[in-house]
């Protein structure tokens, strides 16, 4: 994964030394977006330009070194110019998920102070018009899509450029005098938090940087990166995994950036694009896999046959691959598999792709085996937004589903007595945002920043996650059971969409369970099962019996206080609009169990359908 230059200190010295490297190239692309139904490319020059411009515009509002500057948008070119510009004047990027709600982006920006928020659109603008008053700090407001009618109070981002380059004019090194500092602030994330209000992760230039060369440390040898590569990048911008892993790791590689048209154009936009690397989430695998079973079992039952030989033939070779075992009669029959039915599902996904990266959450074992097994290959890795993300991956040569791989370049890693995974190294944030008390209670005096993950480490330094310390159930038998094991195995099934498994203080552990309607109506037509919503559906009993049979089979390899005795089935996926999960798709565990806390205790007094 070789970077361009590995001398910098400083994000604005990498953004310098790539522009340097492609300057005068029509030929390569940094960046590339959909326009007029085709995708077409950005060259670095051309970004170089429209950074300094905005730089310049920033400069001319009043924007100084160490200034707050949000940005309020979905993944586009302009982001990046944004984030280029706030760098170029040591700036500090405040990073907002253009699904929070007005309150929360009013409490990130009075926390944080910003003088100024570029806004992508009019939904985006109508928010901040609704919290205007409440946060005085913001002097200047930028719409990336021009406006539907003048206000005088927002600049459009096509007149801010103008401006700044007529700024640039007149003041030719007010850019290029800005000195900066690895320990300068670069950016200020806010942790979505699955409770309370967020708190505002402080990551230097020195994090950041020392993370993208601590990645591409470890990777380059094995799997490099450079110019022909190509990523489609869908993640949020604003968070780290995709900032780090998915931007300015790909930006230093010159690989070439295209952004998708939203997330439910992925599947056409990888077939468009072609990637060689995705950086991505397990949702994203399980509704590619949900879309592929559902489309092999309502195929005629000679295709079907021939699809489940192909995957029982992968699983088999790629076992034979993992323990380096040659057999010549395997890999022949692997090879016409993947003639007539694997090579088919991968051509899905472009035909170029060499790996996904998936972090953000726990990707189940048997989600990783199965696309092993179609010969695909997933690297699952972890990181936090407090270590710049990135902190473990598995490598190609030798992925180990089920972990996350050993620690990366310059990370260390250990288990504390009580289970939790604690971190140390270059790429630990300076602290939380105006929070002494907060960043003592994770990073101790010796620099160790307490992950608040329940882990452990096996014999290849591998690091396997059990559950979050703050998530650990204890039943009323004083038992201490890991939840998320569980529910990876639940979720593991065609039939489960999303599942949060519950037990605090009880005599046993009940799962509530949101169904996948799409394969549980394949399912009723083919067995001539009526009805007329998905809530009638999911309360016929031939539909209750899946999920009992289902909790039954996972049972019956846990312990005996591991086992889910009862479920309930709700008809309405948990959101994000609703409260229900956090900006980076983690479900938010109480608020759930709040929301169906009738329910659940009726679950308990066995007034709800029981799984003996």
């Amino acid at each position: 994964m070789p970077l361009i230059s590995t001398s910098f200190k400083t994000l604005a010295e990498m953004f310098n030394a790539v522009f340097a490297h492609y300057h005068g190239r029509t030929d390569k692309f940094a960046l590339s977006r959909k326009v007029d139904g085709k995708y077409q490319g950005i060259t670095h020059d051309q970004l170089r330009d429209d950074a300094l411009a905005f730089a310049g515009f920033l400069k001319s509002v009043g924007i100084e070194k160490g200034d707050r500057v949000a940005i309020l948008s979905e993944n586009r070119p302009q982001w990046v110019v944004v984030d280029i510009a706030t760098i170029m004047i040591g700036a500090v990027n405040v990073p907002l998920y253009p699904s929070l709600p007005p309150n929360q982006i009013a409490y990130i920006i009075q926390n944080s102070e910003c003088k100024a928020i570029v806004l992508s659109t009019a939904l985006q603008l109508n928010k901040i018009r609704k919290i205007r008053s409440e946060i005085p700090s913001v002097q200047t407001v930028v719409s990336i899509n021009p406006l539907d009618s003048p206000d005088e109070s927002v600049v459009e981002f096509e007149a801010a450029k103008k401006l700044g380059e007529t700024f640039n004019h007149s003041h030719p090194n007010a850019i290029a005098n800005v000195e900066l500092s690895e320990h300068d602030l670069a950016t200020l994330v806010y942790t979505s938090g699955t409770t309370g209000n967020p708190k505002g992760v402080m990551l230097t230039h020195r994090n950041i940087c020392e993370n993208i060369k601590s990645c591409n440390e470890s990777m380059c040898k094995i799997l490099p990166i450079d110019e022909n590569d190509s990523t489609l990048s869908f993640l949020p911008l604003c968070h780290t995994y995709e900032r780090t892993a998915g931007y300015y790791l790909m930006f230093g590689c010159g690989a070439t950036i295209n952004y998708a048209e939203s997330i439910e154009t992925i599947t056409m936009n990888l077939s468009e694009v072609r990637p060689t690397v995705v950086i991505t989430v397990p949702r994203l695998f399980e509704r590619i896999k949900s879309g592929l079973f559902k489309s092999v079992d309502s195929s005629p039952p000679a295709k079907r046959k021939l699809f489940y030989w192909a995957l029982e033939t992968g699983y088999k070779y790629a076992k034979a691959k993992r323990h380096h075992e040659f057999a010549p009669f395997l890999s022949a029959q692997y090879a016409l598999a993947d003639s007539l039915v694997l090579s088919k599902i991968k051509e899905r996904f472009g035909g170029r792709l060499r790996y996904f990266v998936s972090g953000g959450a726990a990707l189940p074992k048997e989600t990783g085996e199965l696309f092993e097994a179609m010969g695909i290959t997933i690297l699952e890795g972890f990181g936090l937004t407090e270590t710049s993300p990135v902190t473990h991956v598995n490598r190609p040569h030798k992925v180990k589903y089920g972990t996350v791989g050993p620690p990366i370049h310059n990370v260390e890693h250990k288990i504390a007595p009580d289970g939790e995974i604690l971190l140390r190294g270059p790429n630990v944030m300076k602290g939380y945002w105006r929070d002494e008390a907060a960043t003592k209670e994770v990073i101790d005096e010796d620099g160790w920043f307490h992950t608040g993950d329940i882990g452990e480490i096996d014999e290849d330094n591998y690091l396997k996650i059990t559950d979050r310390k703050k998530h650990i159930i204890v039943n009323s038998g004083g038992k201490n059971i890991a939840p998320l094991p569980i529910e990876n195995l639940l979720a593991a099934s065609p039939y489960v969409e999303q599942v949060v498994v519950v037990g605090e203080k009880r005599p046993f552990l009940s799962a509530i369970i949101v169904p996948n309607f799409d394969m549980l109506k394949t399912h009723a037509d083919q067995h001539g099962i009526r009805y007329e919503s998905n809530l009638d559906l999911m309360q016929k009993e031939e539909v209750k019996k899946i999920y009992d049979d289902l909790i039954r089979s996972v049972s019956r390899n846990l312990a005996s206080h591991e086992k889910v005795r009862r479920f309930l089935l709700v008809p309405e996926q948990f959101s994000i609009e609703k409260g229900e999960m956090t900006p980076t798709l983690k479900i938010k565990r109480k608020v759930v169990e709040e929301k169906f806390k009738n329910e659940i205790e009726a679950l308990y007094k066995g007034l709800v359908y029981e799984a003996e």
